[in-house]
């Protein structure tokens, strides 16, 4: 079946393409009603799709926004990836998801890439905070296209930012642990990010406010994979920690395996709290106490700023630079054992 055109709906009804093209694109013209009908009529009866292409290009507008995620393949990042298209499509956008690996060399490409695509506006969740790609900040800095950097942040770069208090997601873990009577608690982090220097801040205070020191050899550093997390894990059974701040669900994962591995059980022989309260506690027995960050408030919090300023850069005035910082909470579950 042959393409409906412009052309196609203008020789039936009897008016100029212009005045089609008019109607169809709910611009301003002057016909009459009846005339505007007919034209609406004929386009729904011939089955008529705009290009959106051709529309783009005549009004500088896609419809689309761009969304760079670090692993695709986190149970977060997918969940986030999810809530976003879902409510950019009720929203009529479509949404462009591209994924980094983890490389602040390819967020820079991807930039590039989304924006050469004619993207709206981005949404960006940074691969690396500290080691960035000199020019992913070349072009943030500069970058014509409206931007929100989504649950990560690179220090001092003037922009919007969503976030979630990640400094009180690591007390909140801590604290219940010291309320279960556990004082050797081991924290597994990943320092490389400013998500897991957060994390690690809050488990400091908790303990600080207990009137226990941090003790190095509770410290793990990794990343947030499972396998990291299960290289690690190794050295925890070394210690004579009783209790465990997981601080994501991938590291809470790597852990369990883990301790598995040795036939050490939780609760049993640990405690464990874990971050994000992802579907992936479901593997294992007992569900996980974790800390939720919520992910649909997230992205919502994300998408009300992008479109805002995206409806700013219209007008040619654009606000902000605005920080919004939501609270995460404790979800209790099965994983933490009462001394």
């Amino acid at each position: 079946m042959a393409k409906v055109t412009l052309k196609d709906i203008a020789r039936e009804v009897g008016l100029s393409v212009t005045s089609v093209s008019l109607v169809l694109n709910n611009r301003p013209c002057k016909i009459s009603e009846a005339s505007r009908q007919r034209i609406l009529e004929t386009a729904r009866r011939k089955g008529y799709i705009p290009n959106q292409i051709a529309r783009s290009l005549v009004m500088q507008h896609t419809n689309t926004i761009g969304l760079i995620i670090p692993n695709i393949e986190s149970r977060f990042f997918a969940s986030l990836a999810k809530n976003i298209e879902l409510r950019c499509r009720e929203r009529g956008y479509a949404l462009i998801i591209t994924n980094s690996d983890d490389s602040p060399e390819n967020d820079a490409k991807l930039v590039r890439l989304l924006v050469n695509r004619g993207v709206d506006g981005l949404l960006i969740v940074v691969s690396d905070e500290f080691a960035t790609d000199e020019h992913l900040l070349a072009d943030l800095s500069h970058l014509p296209t409206p931007f929100v950097m989504v649950d990560r942040f690179i220090e001092g770069l003037f922009c919007d930012k969503v976030r979630f208090n990640n400094e009180l997601g690591g007390y909140l873990a801590t604290r219940h642990l010291l309320d279960q009577g556990h004082e050797k608690i081991a924290c597994i982090v990943n320092p490389n990010s400013n998500t897991g220097r957060e994390r690690f801040d809050g488990y400091s205070r908790a303990l600080g406010e207990a009137g226990i020191r941090v003790r190095r050899d509770y410290v793990l550093s990794s990343d947030y994979y499972i396998s990291s997390a299960y290289e690690v894990a190794g050295r925890l059974v070394k210690t004579d920690a009783t209790a465990v701040f997981a601080s994501s669900d991938n590291i809470a994962l790597g852990l369990l395996k883990r301790l598995y591995s040795f036939d050490l059980r939780v609760p049993r022989d640990y405690s464990v709290v874990s971050y994000d309260n992802s579907a992936a506690d479901v593997l294992f027995e007992p569900e996980l106490t974790s800390i939720e960050q919520n992910v649909p408030e997230l992205s919502g919090a994300a998408l009300d700023l992008i479109f805002q300023r995206i409806e700013e850069s219209e007008t040619g005035e654009l606000g902000g630079p605005d920080e919004v910082v939501l609270n995460p909470k404790l979800v209790l579950k099965d994983s933490v054992r009462r001394l």
